[in-house]
């Protein structure tokens, strides 16, 4: 998440980017995420995973630990995330703008120290819009996870419970696609 410079106009006029994203997934089956809200409706909050948007050029991958770095302070060699297992492309809107996001997902297992070290902010690297708008993390269980829904939570992308059952015993080398609108 940061300002509207790396967010172009596709051909509907729909500001649009690339984004990488990390599911850190700890030695109990546990999921990291990410709360925030918009700054248009701070009423409204959802829970996603880790990432960003990549720039131009820049390997999806590389993108991905990049994003991770800078959200959560954990530097991990990119040859670590597995994946794509994910790709997703989202219509939402953020900040009094409707956006188009295209998205590519990789896992990451994390050790029982790892997941320690990345449950705070790396504040050093945030953008100042990230640090008006992320307001909590915490590690899900799938469990919890489907239960929040049940309840009205958001939590984005849609069927990450059910798609983590199938990541926690390893990738089969699928990819899955999500198109939402």
């Amino acid at each position: 998440m940061s300002g509207d410079d790396e967010w172009t106009p596709g051909p509907d006029g729909i500001l649009e980017r690339n984004a990488a994203r990390v599911v850190p997934i700890d030695e109990e089956g546990r999921i990291f995420l990410i709360r925030g809200h918009d700054t248009e409706d701070p009423n409204h909050s959802w829970w996603f995973t880790v990432g960003g948007g990549i720039d131009p050029g820049e390997d999806p991958v590389d993108g991905a630990a990049r994003e991770l770095y800078e959200e959560t302070g954990l530097a991990v060699d990119p040859d670590r995330l597995v994946g794509p297992v994910l790709q997703r492309s989202a219509v939402f809107r953020f900040t009094f703008h409707l956006r188009r996001q295209y998205e590519r997902f990789y896992l990451l297992h994390v050790s029982n120290s790892e997941a320690e070290s990345i449950s705070l902010w790396n504040q050093d690297y945030l953008t100042e819009l990230e640090k008006e708008v992320l307001d909590e993390v915490a590690w899900w269980r799938v469990d919890e996870i489907e239960n929040a829904q049940q309840t009205g939570v958001a939590i984005y992308p849609e069927g990450i419970a059910q798609l983590a059952k199938g990541w926690f015993e390893g990738w089969d080398g699928s990819l899955t696609v999500i198109e939402d609108a």
